[in-house]
């Protein structure tokens, strides 16, 4: 069976009749292999699938959507495309708790950057498929989530939020207007900044880790 999108697995240890699932989703211009890196680290109980986005930018390079320039280099973020993503990835979670065994109630997305603005558009748009969000390095765009989504049910679902206070691709004041709103759709969750830029730093590593087997 092919799957929608192309991905790498690292298969748990311990195989159960049903195991959790960590499904790990890339930045703008990355690939699958980018948080595979993780896999050997993370939990030996999980399912770890990192999945390739769908829009090919050359050279090894995907994207979940487009981002474009306009003459005065003002970016723009291609919403259309972002929640086909969007929905390209609930659909991929359904056909991975096909293919594999996965407790469909135990899914987790970890995402980076733009990995991180579709984790929360999923999570968001549905949150009877996914029981935690691990966000390092994005923001909440409600643009690209379902309409009506903010009448949901969120009492399940659990997030770690991280940035880099030095962040020069995604600001550290967008991140930081995260907590609130997750509060405010009584969503728990935990909010940590790290010293650095765009990017994973060990001890954010760490300390998302460390969550994971916590929550």
């Amino acid at each position: 069976m092919s799957l929608s999108l192309q991905h790498l697995v690292r298969e748990p240890k311990i195989k159960k009749e049903s195991n959790p699932l960590l499904l790990l989703l890339h930045g703008y211009g990355s690939n699958e292999e980018d948080l595979f890196s993780f896999a050997s680290e993370l939990p030996e109980e999980y399912y770890v699938v990192s999945a390739r986005a769908p829009y090919d930018l050359m050279y090894g390079s995907y994207a979940w959507y487009a981002i474009n320039f306009d003459a005065a280099e003002n970016k723009f973020s291609d919403h259309e495309q972002a929640r086909e993503s969007r929905d390209l990835i609930s659909k991929f979670i359904d056909e991975l708790v096909q293919h594999y065994p996965i407790d469909a109630d135990d899914v987790t997305l970890i995402g980076f950057s733009q990995g991180t603005i579709l984790s929360y558009a999923v999570a968001f748009s549905y949150p009877q498929k996914i029981r935690r969000v691990g966000a390092l390095s994005g923001y909440l765009n409600a643009e690209i989530m379902v309409e009506g989504y903010e009448k949901d049910d969120f009492s399940d679902l659990k997030m770690f939020v991280s940035h880099g206070t030095v962040d020069q691709v995604i600001p550290v004041d967008w991140a930081r207007k995260a907590p609130a709103i997750l509060n405010g759709l009584g969503i728990e969750n935990v909010y940590h900044e790290y010293p650095i830029g765009h990017g994973v730093s060990p001890k954010n590593f760490y300390d998302l880790k460390d969550w994971l087997q916590t929550t």
